[in-house]
């Protein structure tokens, strides 16, 4: 990359996960361990900040020697030698002038400097094929992390880590990182690893941040607080833009927020198709604190409460109470409006059930969903238990996750019943017509719809492992991401299947996967016969004004049409046409 200080506008290009446009500096995290606070400084403060780095450099050496000869004392020379090999990093030369180095171009303090050199060593040597070497990485750290903390006495006070708005870079995120961010500083992310169909890059869908995900290099190429543009329409990240760049950007954000105030000014009307046919928009939440949101949003209820973030979301999962006092504030505050509280739903790319002696070799087909439910029934009772509870505060269904048999079904069906039985003789009153419905998300209960259909309510499709399923791809793998097909029409027939086994036997089918949320796809759904549409509190006003600008008839002779075309792109021109006739102005 060319030096910072030359402020030369540079495109980075990776893939768009999430649309939207943020104009804000950087703040860049790596592997490993916490970046710390980063402060641009004055020329003038230059020598200070190396002279600061040399006290901590030294320091550092002073507490590895004072360590090692502990250790000698203790167990003899063998053991202590790794805190030799500690100080021999510390004095490597050029480590050291790339740090002072470092200090002067950037004009930063010593300690990001510091951090920012170290970072790129790290990445270096987790790439190298070999084995040792990439395990020397944790020795690096553990010295990396000495010396920042010896930097902690002396630290300006004046000057905080990034307290304002920013664009976040990172290599990874973890869904729960996502879904915890702060998203008022937070306007946009890019990270080296993840795909378009990562639940990462689902949430902030979800959440309306701007996100590029696959961009190479990323953590080693920033400079932290460089100015930055994320494009999350078209994949790139540029530092350092122009004025004439910048300009350019902010035009086409403000024709953008045009459309969505246009939007948003229909978003209370009610969603049905010109022809009269009715459908629900609901949203998808993560955590309570969105609620504010989704009901700004428009969305007649909530179609999936992910209660995976609420149970999993700190060291021990919450008691029955707590679950009770949390789904009671949903439920009354989407009053008179449904709340579908979906079941645990771990595994797979989200978050983790607990503790495994030995990595599942393949997640995604292991332990989850409502199989972790039913291997741990006092888990499993809880959660049904205040579900049943906060059903009296307000209108409320629950939903088994991850279904593959009729067996399934039925056992989840019994712990509702014994919970019911259980709340009655307590006196604690809930409501005795609990709608139960199931996630249509492995082919295995699409193919059997027809069976499971008159034991539910309702059927939810979760498109996103439902594709995943049908035709083999990890939707997560960059590698197999072009086979992830949304409109493939295996996975087309098997929606058809699910919402017309429904009908039959006389309960409803929501959508509430990516494609609820496409509005490229929304005349394929509704002609398909979905009357349930839910998706991220963002997308909602989005989606109710495409229902509103079709015609059912249309819709659904076109998904005819479309159930016997063999190719996928030839299934998504068909949806195109038609969504681009109705409402262009949502899909430039």
């Amino acid at each position: 990359m060319d030096d910072p200080s030359e402020k030369i506008e540079t495109v980075y290009e990776g893939i768009p996960a999430s649309p939207g446009i943020a104009i804000a500096p950087l703040h860049v995290i790596a592997r490993g361990f916490s970046a710390p606070d980063v402060y641009e400084i004055a020329e003038a403060e230059v020598e200070h900040e190396q002279d600061r780095f040399r006290v901590a450099l030294e320091a550092t050496k002073r507490q590895l020697v004072e360590l090692q000869g502990r250790l000698e004392d203790l167990s003899g020379d063998n053991e202590s030698g790794i805190f030799e090999a500690h100080v021999m990093m510390l004095e490597d030369r050029s480590l050291v002038e790339r740090v002072l180095a470092a200090i002067a171009s950037r004009q930063q303090n010593a300690e990001y400097a510091f951090y920012a050199v170290m970072q790129n060593f790290l990445e270096a040597m987790r790439r190298i094929p070999d084995p040792y070497l990439r395990e020397r990485t944790a020795d690096l750290e553990d010295v990396a992390q000495r010396l920042l903390r010896n930097f902690s006495a002396d630290a300006d006070s004046r000057h905080g880590g990034p307290d304002g708005r920013h664009i976040l870079v990172a290599y990874d995120l973890a869904p729960s990182d996502t879904a915890s961010m702060n998203r008022g500083l937070v306007l946009g992310f890019a990270t080296e690893q993840g795909s378009v169909n990562s639940h990462t890059a689902i949430l902030a869908r979800a959440f309306g941040v701007p996100a590029i995900v696959g961009l190479e290099g990323a953590v080693i190429d920033m400079t932290a607080l460089a100015p930055a543009i994320l494009d999350g329409y078209t994949g790139k990240l540029i530092l350092y833009p122009t004025e004439e760049t910048l300009a350019r950007y902010r035009q086409l954000g403000d024709e953008k927020e045009r459309v969505r105030s246009l939007v948003d000014a229909k978003r209370a009307d009610a969603t049905e198709t010109i022809d009269g046919r009715p459908l629900t928009v609901s949203a998808n939440i993560e955590v309570v604190e969105e609620l504010p949101l989704v009901k700004r949003s428009g969305a007649k209820g909530v179609g999936l409460y992910r209660t995976e973030f609420l149970l999993l979301g700190s060291e021990e999962i919450p008691d029955e109470k707590f679950q009770f006092e949390t789904y009671s504030r949903v439920a009354t505050e989407m009053s008179p409006h449904m709340v579908i509280i979906r079941t645990l739903d771990a595994g797979g790319d989200k978050l983790p059930v607990e503790p495994l002696t030995e990595p599942e070799p393949n997640p995604f087909l292991g332990w989850r969903g409502i199989r972790v439910s039913l291997a741990r029934p006092t888990m499993f009772r809880e959660q049904i238990r205040a579900v049943l509870r906060a059903s009296a505060k307000g209108k409320v269904a629950v939903m088994f996750p991850m279904i593959s048999a009729l067996s399934e079904v039925r056992r989840g069906k019994e712990m509702v019943l014994r919970c019911m039985d259980e709340l009655d003789k307590e006196g604690i009153p809930f409501d005795s017509n609990l709608p139960v419905g199931v996630m249509i998300e492995v082919p295995a209960a699409a193919l059997c719809a027809d069976f499971i259909a008159p034991e539910v309510d309702f059927f939810s499709i979760g498109t996103n492992d439902l594709i995943q399923y049908t035709v083999a791809a990890d939707r997560v793998n960059p590698h197999v991401a072009d086979l992830y097909r949304p409109t493939h029409p295996a996975v087309l027939r098997l929606i058809k299947r699910t919402i017309d086994a429904a009908s039959d036997n006389g309960i409803w089918t929501g959508i509430c996967g990516e494609m609820a949320g496409d509005v490229r796809l929304t005349p394929l759904l509704i002609g398909l016969g979905a009357e349930e549409l839910s998706v991220g509190p963002q997308q909602v006003s989005r989606v109710g004004h495409a229902i509103r600008s079709l015609s059912y008839a249309e819709c659904a002779a076109m998904s005819d049409e479309a159930l016997k075309h063999p190719r996928s792109q030839g299934v998504l021109e068909l949806s195109m046409e038609l969504a681009r006739k109705r409402y262009g102005e949502l899909l430039d």
